[in-house]
């Protein structure tokens, strides 16, 4: 009788556990598909975030050059994107993210996203595909990235390259060498198994743009007027400094996406940080480039604290989630100096036209940012300095050879550089017939005579 009451009692407790552990089960489950829809829509937040970041570039370089190519800037600017979504799309998402990686680089899938309809793909709208986030979602985020590559180029080049010419080029850019040498990375390559460490892109994005950037500067030669035969420098100001002091601002808004986004997860411990440190260093830099022009010239110069703000941001960007909040400011203090000291030797010892300052913020700071991995943060250690200095390295030789190459056909076949007619005119008229500011523009019509 007592073994029939133990066998009694089992059978109600299995019967009262058979549920809880199902409850217990579901309630997993539901949690695992919370966090995953969350990621999903944190990623494809930060996404828009950069999207915006495309506005803040035109704004800021329309603002720091001069009026009369202020259509051309906001043509190439809206361009890029379109062309960026469009040739990552065609071929440099798979390029850049081939999956099984093996070797430099993998042509095995390079149109793979553009060709598979939805109902194929609906198995990588679900965690199978990844734990964070869907197809595509990933896809959408990586291509607001890869056009900021080349938007970087355009602030380069601004005031005397021909449109038609400019265009050609990043579509190369964007379809070939952008997912390249990012794939060595972020695509699982060598660089990745070496151990080099690049959090959102101040090698793979930044210095990638100022690269090209500092290549199409140098085949372009310089703008009329900057480096009179005489000697000296000629000093060509912006036009309009609150569209470039707007445009810093919706960058720095914009950051919180690029960097924030780049944990790929919805992780508050992990995404707030990289929010604090990438605040931080941009304040460091601006402050540092501020105080460096007011010391050196005796006024302050609004162009070198916004120049700061960005050097910090890119300074920042490789190592965001690695650093504690005072490293981030050293990070950006550092920069908003390099950023100064490399904006005077750019432009008036080596004279090299840089408009907007492009190649001294992406690619000096880049550099930099990509360099403070082995110095700062849970990464540091001499190894690390010799794995990030490869990875610059390896990016900015493959980089350069391919804008130079590109640049080179591109000049002999098309030609890189409008006339010098066109030039002094404005590339507004030139290349679009318009102008930008129609109210400034000094109509004549002659009088009437009886």
């Amino acid at each position: 009788m007592r073994a029939f009451g133990i066998v009694v009692l089992g059978l109600i407790a299995l019967a009262l556990g058979a549920p809880a552990d199902a409850m217990a089960q579901d309630t997993a489950e539901a949690a695992a598909s919370a966090e995953w829809m969350v990621n999903n829509l944190w990623i494809m937040i930060a996404g828009m975030l950069v999207f915006i970041m495309h506005l803040g570039f035109a704004a800021l370089e329309s603002g720091m050059t001069q009026s009369k190519n202020t259509v051309n800037i906001l043509f190439k600017n809206s361009m890029i994107i379109c062309i960026g979504i469009l040739t990552y799309a065609l071929c440099g998402f798979n390029l850049m993210y081939p999956g099984d990686f093996n070797g430099l680089v993998s042509f095995g899938a390079v149109t793979n996203f553009i060709t598979v309809s939805p109902q194929d793909a609906e198995a990588l709208l679900t965690p199978a595909y990844n734990e964070g986030y869907t197809w595509y979602t990933d896809f959408f985020f990586q291509a607001m990235f890869a056009a900021t590559a080349a938007t970087i180029v355009s602030g380069g080049v601004a005031g005397r390259i021909k449109l038609s010419s400019f265009l050609v080029f990043v579509v190369g850019f964007l379809m070939i060498s952008y997912p390249i040498t990012g794939s060595w990375h972020w695509g699982g390559g060598f660089l990745n198994e070496l151990g080099f460490y690049d959090f959102a892109g101040s090698t793979l994005v930044h210095s990638v743009g100022g690269w090209g950037a500092l290549v199409m500067a140098i085949l372009l030669g310089p703008r009329l007027g900057k480096y009179p035969a005489s000697g000296g420098v000629q000093s060509i100001p912006g036009s309009n400094m609150s569209l470039a002091t707007i445009g810093v601002f919706l960058l720095w808004f914009g950051w919180f996406g690029f960097n924030g986004g780049s944990v790929l997860t919805a992780d508050p411990a992990t995404v707030s940080l990289v929010l604090v440190t990438t605040s931080m260093a941009a304040a460091a830099g601006g402050i540092t480039g501020g105080l460096l022009s007011w010391y050196r010239d005796e006024k302050p110069d609004l162009t070198m604290a916004l120049n700061g703000i960005l050097a910090g941001l890119v300074g920042i960007t490789a190592g965001a989630d690695l650093m504690a909040v005072w490293e981030a400011v050293v990070i950006g203090a550092v920069a908003g100096g390099l950023v100064y000291a490399s904006i005077v030797v750019i432009d008036e010892i080596i004279k090299i036209d840089d408009p907007v300052g492009a190649v001294s913020v992406h690619l000096t700071c880049g550099i930099w940012g990509t360099l403070a991995v082995g110095l700062f943060g849970d990464m540091a250690g001499l190894a690390q300095v010799g794995y990030q200095l490869v990875g610059i390295a390896a990016v900015g030789g493959a980089t350069v050879a391919f804008c130079w190459t590109v640049g080179r056909l591109i000049d002999e076949t098309m030609g890189l550089r409008v006339d010098h007619h066109e030039e002094a005119e404005g590339l507004d008229v030139g290349e679009h017939a318009m102008h930008a500011y129609h109210d400034l523009v000094q109509t004549h019509t002659p009088s009437n005579s009886n």
